[in-house]
């Protein structure tokens, strides 16, 4: 395995994932529930999210083959999403949040997904599988390692909320962002020189 191919795809899936940004809407999409039912919760969301991301992962070349996509449009594609992603990160606006009941447990939507498991997330997996389909464990593992990353962080979110406040975590996820734009930046012009070389 290519750790330094695995530990560049992890960082990137991780700031994907933005665990700081999706702490806020964790902690007011569970206010209501218990404190003992909160760590239950969001490991089951967290876990949801991860199957449904292993089975684009492992999909990714049939899904592509099927809907008859080339590897620089969903670069260019992937690009201008993520894009879109890390804008919203470093100017974030209100987050619209659901009221539910008390008795009310949030399941799959919008906790697993599109909080973890977002079209870009996905995006970003199936660039990885249709490039590289022979690198499927070193994409395993750096998802895995992404995903428990975030999941630690989402687990502790309370006392991650205490520490660093509303403007801390807003600061790293701007910071996430930034990083982000770069990325995506690169992805584009992945894509657009690709397609421009299949002329």
């Amino acid at each position: 395995m290519n750790w330094h191919d695995i530990a560049t795809a992890a960082v990137t899936l991780f700031f994907i994932m933005d665990p700081l940004g999706n702490v806020p809407i964790f902690n007011a999409v569970l206010a209501k529930c218990e404190p003992s039912r909160r760590t239950w919760i969001i490991a089951r969301e967290l876990v949801i999210a991860l199957i449904i991301l292993f089975l684009f992962l492992f999909t990714g070349n049939a899904i592509l083959a099927f809907l008859g996509l080339s590897q620089s449009s969903l670069n260019i594609a992937g690009g201008i999403l993520l894009f879109i992603i890390s804008l919203r990160m470093i100017f974030p606006g209100a987050v619209a949040i659901e009221e539910a009941d008390a008795d009310d447990e949030p399941f799959l939507v919008p906790l697993a997904i599109p909080m973890v498991a977002g079209p870009s997330t996905i995006a970003i997996l199936l660039l990885l599988s249709s490039s590289q389909p022979d690198k499927l464990l070193d994409w395993s593992t750096a998802l895995f390692l992404a995903w428990l990353g975030t999941t630690i962080l989402l687990v502790l979110s309370p006392k991650l909320m205490s520490v660093l406040g509303t403007r801390g975590s807003r600061a790293l996820e701007r910071l996430m962002g930034m990083i982000l734009v770069i990325l995506a930046t690169q992805m584009l012009l992945n894509g657009v020189r690709d397609f421009v070389n299949s002329l």
